[in-house]
């Protein structure tokens, strides 16, 4: 499986001795905010013992731990598409909160989808933040995605319903967006 070094961040599969800090930084209902319902909250040994499992078996690789100073600290990954869409996956991403506002997201997110449209052949990655969440906005915008439009009233998290941005990039924006 690839290890990819992205600068302030290394790229690498889940692995068993992951579970301690995988507990310890998606514990938190700021991190939990953010994501889908399937993201749980509380966040528990079990709970970090079936993702590690869970992301083992994939082939090819569409998880990654987000490693900082030898630690998994977050987490990013691909939601391949099917059928009509198998050309495509959903960008999905999240970062412990004593790592924030560092770019290291915006790194990992430029390199995972390097990796998704090079590596894997897909002709289009997107992600779908809320659109309260300006700090995931930022991080889409610095890996060269592009705005498509806004879902109103598309979300449900947390008993509140929320508008979602749409960003996406193809490969035919790769060098328009920096990438070598």
């Amino acid at each position: 499986m690839p290890v990819i070094d992205c600068g302030p961040c290394t790229l690498r599969p889940w692995r068993e001795g992951d579970v301690p800090s995988l507990v310890r930084h998606a514990n938190d209902r700021e991190v939990w905010r953010q994501l889908r319902d399937r993201f749980p909250h509380p966040y528990t040994p079990a709970d970090a013992e079936a993702w590690v499992g869970l992301t083992t078996a994939e082939d090819p690789p569409v998880h990654f731990a987000i490693e900082v100073g030898g630690e998994a600290v977050g987490g990013i990954g691909l939601e391949l598409g099917e059928d009509v869409e198998r050309i495509s996956a959903e960008l999905g991403y999240w970062l412990g909160r004593a790592h924030w506002g560092r770019g290291i997201v915006s790194a990992a997110a430029r390199a995972v989808t390097a990796y998704a449209l090079t590596e894997l052949g897909l002709t289009r990655v997107f992600a779908l933040p809320y659109a309260e969440n300006r700090a995931s906005i930022r991080v889409l915008e610095k890996a060269g995605y592009v705005r498509e439009g806004r879902l109103r009233r598309a979300a449900l998290k947390d008993g509140t319903v929320l508008d979602q941005e749409l960003f996406a990039i193809t490969d035919l924006d790769l060098a328009r967006a920096g990438y070598a």
